[in-house]
């Protein structure tokens, strides 16, 4: 069953996991920046680190969540991409990716297309790129405001 249900199998497999995986350790990569946030206020409210009362403070702080987001982002792209030359969809690593980049962000515009049974793969790729830029969005929405409200206090 060339063109079936079943020739599909391996792509949803693979595309499954690899979204467990990844949410779980962006997730992981969250929870980790969360806590080291939650011990920077507490050392602030305790009279250490004043500096991130300032509104250079607050930059910092979002730009080095914002730039951890950026990070994990680009091993989680680089997961799907070791996978797909793995599974032998890919030619090389530079068109993995590139693949990779494209389908994890929705943009798909990079032309390059994988070997037909794993095309699946590729659709589900898009999926775990919305799961994990809304896990991101959220994370940094919250981050913006557990620390502007203190600067937008401060500056009123």
């Amino acid at each position: 069953m060339q063109n079936g249900w079943f020739s599909w199998d391996g792509s949803w497999t693979w595309g499954i996991a690899l979204i467990a995986f990844t949410v779980a350790l962006h997730v992981s990569c969250v929870v980790l920046a969360a806590l080291g946030l939650r011990k920077l206020r507490i050392a602030q409210t305790g009279g250490r680190h004043l500096f991130f009362q300032t509104t250079a403070g607050a930059i910092i702080v979002i730009v080095a969540v914002a730039w951890l987001l950026a990070v994990a982002h680009a091993i989680e792209c680089s997961i799907w991409a070791i996978a797909y030359l793995h599974l032998g969809a890919v030619e090389n690593p530079a068109d993995a990716m590139l693949y990779s980049i494209d389908s994890l962000t929705t943009r798909g515009t990079s032309g390059l297309v994988l070997q037909h049974h794993w095309l699946m793969m590729g659709a589900i790729e898009s999926i775990d790129g919305l799961l994990l830029f809304g896990i991101s969005t959220a994370f940094l929405f919250h981050v913006m405001r557990a620390w502007l409200p203190d600067f937008t206090a401060r500056h009123s």
